[in-house]
This record gives structure tokens, sequence and C-alpha cells, in this order.
């Protein structure tokens, strides 16, 4: 390309004159030469130069990294890296801010100041502080109660663990779960169906794995697909699907299904059946990455509906 003026460069750029001569005036991108009126001109390899120097300052580059790169006093690929680093950390600012504005925008009511602190520093919670937080949930639900070991630890182990990256699914589930294992109520109603499900006590029910991986399974199944029909648990049409659950249930737990096991294992599954719950280890699931986990709530309580619309 011929020399151009400095007006020809900003309309080939779209970079403002005004810029194009504070870049000049601080040896950024010098002119080529000046005509005999004094005017600045332009060669082509200053307009590659003038090119990159736009591309780098759109990237976020200060002025004097900028001029370390040009001058090769600053390598470019390490610069880049470290741009990459940074820009990635304001990726996870400005999802955790969104996460709570979302969840602001979401309300039913005004929050108060409180609850608006609250719910940044949950969204900003480090990996310390949000282990802090379930741990603490934790020695709530179990202190003094005489629980499965097996059923405590199973709840100990399966801890969030937030990636370093995390994805907007993510760091919402965080919050969620945040504000869930908050709730006065979830925890009495968690303490209360761990004691009554998987206490050791003489009261407790207690409950046999295998029985309880088939009725998961076989409730999902079997039942999932009358509730999405819109089936009435009272109905006719329900007998076959009930009868066929039960009798599952009692031949996995070594029982027969008599008029007695319905009654009492039906008081257990009704026990064992919140909403919150299960949306507890769906949300654990989702921050740490784990398959989708089935809502089966609906379905259980389809089920109890339907053996309480029989009496024997």
């Amino acid at each position: 390309m011929q020399n151009a003026t400095i007006g020809e460069l900003a309309r080939r750029t779209g970079i403002p004159i005004k810029t194009i001569r504070y870049y000049a005036e601080i040896g950024l991108v010098p002119e080529t030469r000046r005509t005999r009126a004094g005017y600045r001109t332009y060669d082509s390899s200053a307009l590659l130069r003038l090119e990159l120097v736009r591309t780098l300052r759109e990237l976020g580059l200060d002025i004097a990294t900028i001029r370390a790169i040009l001058d090769r006093r600053a390598d470019l690929p390490g610069v880049a890296a470290a741009q990459v680093d940074a820009i990635d950390t304001q990726i996870r600012l400005l999802r955790l801010r969104r996460t709570v504005l979302r969840r602001l925008a979401a309300a039913g009511s005004p929050p108060d100041d409180q609850e608006v602190e609250r719910m940044h520093r949950l969204a900003h919670a480090s990996a310390e502080e949000r282990r802090s937080i379930m741990n603490e949930f934790l020695d709530h639900i179990f202190a003094g109660l005489a629980v499965s070991p097996e059923f405590e630890d199973r709840f100990r182990k399966g801890m969030p663990e937030l990636p370093d990256d995390p994805t907007d699914a993510q760091v919402d589930a965080w919050v969620e779960l945040a504000e869930l294992v908050q709730d006065p109520d979830f925890r009495a109603t968690v303490r209360r169906m761990s004691e009554q499900s998987w206490g050791t006590s003489a009261a407790a029910q207690p409950v046999d794995r295998e029985a309880a991986a088939v009725a998961a399974q076989l409730v999902g199944e079997r039942i999932g697909p009358l509730v999405a029909a819109g089936v009435d648990p009272a109905s006719a049409e329900a007998t076959a699907a009930v009868d066929e659950v039960m009798g599952a249930f009692a031949q996995a737990a070594g029982r027969e299904d008599t008029p007695a096991y319905r009654a009492a294992e039906i008081e257990r599954l009704a026990a064992g059946t919140d909403a919150r719950a299960e949306r507890y280890w769906q949300l654990i699931g989702t921050v740490n990455g784990w398959p989708e986990r089935p809502a089966l709530v609906p379905a259980f309580e389809w089920l109890i509906a339907a053996v309480r619309a029989r009496p024997e």
C-alpha cells in the first residue's frame, strides 16, 4: 500500500484519528514519514502494527504490556496465556454475580439487605467455606442421633465439590443447595427421616439395601409411566402395577406380601419420601457433575396413595 494519511488509516481500520495520533505520539505506532506540509503518513507495516495494537487492546492488554510485546521485550504467547487466566477469573466472577442476580430477580418479594448479602456470600464462598457449610449441616443432622453408620457415611462422602471452572448450572445448584441445608424445616425433616428409616433404636424400622434398590428401580420403571399418563392411583387400572411393585418389595425383603406387610412398608416409604430430600441429592449430583438423577418422589407418592386407597 502507498503511504496513507492518518485520515485514510482511520477509515481503513475504524480507529478514531485522535486515537491513532495518540499512538503515534507515544511511539506505539510511529508514522512512516511526514509530508512537506507536515501531515503524518503511514505505510503497510504501520497499518499491520496498528491493527495488532487494536486487537491487543480489545483483548484487555494495557499500553505498557502492548509496548513490551511490540518491542519484543515480552513473549506474546506467555502474555496471552496470562490474559486467558485473567479472563477465566472474570468469567467465573460474572457467573457468580449472574447467579445472585437471577435468584434475586426470581424472588417472590423484594429481599432485604441481609438476604442480598447472604446470597452474595453463598455464591462467592471458597471451597473451605462451602465444606464448612455442609459439615455444619451434617453435624446438626446426626448429632445425638443413633443411625446406621453406613447411612451417615453416605451423607458425609456425598459432599459437593464445585470445580475451579464451574458451569452456570453448577453455580446455581450450589447456591440452591446452600440455601436448602440452612433451612430449619428441611433440617428437621432430614433428621426425622433419618431416624425413622435408618435409626438403630428399637422403634426404627430397618431398611434392607436390596429392597431399597429394587424400590428405586421398579418404581421408576413401572410407576413412573402411570404418573406421567395421569392414571388415578385409586383406579382399577393401577391395581396390577401396585401388586407387581409391592410383591417385588416383599420378595426382595424376604417377606410375604400380606396386608400387614403392605401397611408397614407404605408407612416406611412415606416416612422416607420427601421432594426436598430428593432435591438435595440432585443438587449435589449437579455440582459434582454426576449423571442426572431422575425424580422418583412423584412415583413414590403415587404408589403410597394407591396402596392406601386399597384397604384390605
